[in-house]
C-alpha cells in the first residue's frame, strides 16, 4: 500500500499554508498570538477548514515520528484527523471563534445584593503539556444601578470560551474576570476556580489528588473583607 504524502504548501490555493497567512495578518497588525489568545478576528471565512487539513497533515507527521504504523493499525488510521478536529473544534475552540453573543439588560430593579453563580464546570488544557485541566468556577457579582444584567447561562458560556484555549489557571481566571467586568460593570467581582491538572496526575509526580485553587477579587470584594468572607463562605464544598 502506498502511503499518502503529507500536504505540502503547494497543495493550498496559492502555495502558502493557511497558518502562514494568519500569522502574517497578526504580525502586520502587531497582535499577540500566544496560546491563550483569541485570534478569530484574523481568520477569514473558510480558513478554519483549511487549517484543519494542515493540522491533520502535520499530526500525521508526529505519528510517523512516534513510529506508529497508521497504515496498518486500524486503531490509529484516522487518529491524525481526529486529533486535529479535537484541538480546533473543541479543546482549543476558544482561540478560533468569536466570543459568544451576550445580551445585556439594564438593571431596572436596581439590584445591589450579592449574587453567586456556580459551580460552573470548566475544561481546558495546560499550555505546558496540553494535558487536561478540569474543574469548577464560582462567580460572585455585586451589582449597582448601572450594572448590565446578563443571563445566568451566559456566565457559563463566557467561561467555556475563555477556558477553550491552552491555559495556565492563574491567567485564565484573570482573563475571565476582565471579560465579565467589561460586560457587566459591577461594583465588585469575585471568581474562585478549583481544578485538577493532569500534567500532575498523568505525568510527572502522578499525584491524582492534587488540585489548584486561585481567586480574583475586584472592586468592593477587594476592599471589604466582610463581603469577601461572605462570598467565600457561601461556596458549598468546593469542587
Amino acid at each position: 500500500m502506498t502511503k499518502k504524502s503529507p500536504m505540502t504548501p503547494a497543495d493550498t490555493d496559492d502555495g502558502v499554508p493557511v497558518s502562514v497567512k494568519i500569522r502574517e495578518r497578526l504580525a502586520a497588525a502587531r497582535k499577540r498570538f500566544h496560546a491563550n489568545d483569541n485570534i478569530a478576528g484574523f481568520i477569514e471565512p473558510g480558513e478554519l477548514e483549511k487549517l484543519l487539513d494542515e493540522v491533520s497533515s502535520k499530526m500525521s507527521g508526529v505519528l510517523d515520528s512516534l513510529v506508529i504504523d497508521t497504515e496498518n493499525d486500524h486503531n490509529t488510521g484516522d487518529t491524525a484527523r481526529r486529533v486535529a478536529k479535537m484541538y480546533l473544534n473543541e479543546v482549543f475552540r476558544g482561540r478560533y471563534v468569536q466570543a459568544p453573543t451576550i445580551t445585556e439588560f439594564p438593571n431596572v430593579g436596581h439590584l445591589n445584593e450579592l449574587m453567586i453563580v456556580g459551580p460552573i464546570t470548566v475544561r481546558s488544557a495546560c499550555s505546558h503539556h496540553f494535558c487536561p485541566v478540569i474543574g469548577k468556577i464560582w462567580i460572585g457579582v455585586m451589582p449597582n444601578e448601572h450594572t448590565n444584567v446578563i443571563g445566568l447561562s451566559k456566565y457559563a458560556r463566557l467561561a467555556e470560551w475563555v477556558m477553550g484555549r491552552p491555559q495556565i489557571q492563574e491567567e485564565a481566571v484573570v482573563q475571565l474576570a476582565d471579560l465579565i467586568q467589561e460586560k457587566t460593570q459591577p461594583d465588585g467581582l469575585a471568581i474562585v476556580m478549583e481544578a485538577s491538572h493532569y500534567c500532575m496526575a498523568w505525568r510527572g509526580v502522578k499525584d491524582m489528588d492534587s488540585r489548584m485553587i486561585n481567586s480574583v477579587m475586584r472592586g468592593v470584594f477587594l476592599k471589604d473583607p466582610n463581603l469577601r468572607r461572605e462570598f467565600l463562605s457561601l461556596i458549598p464544598n468546593k469542587a
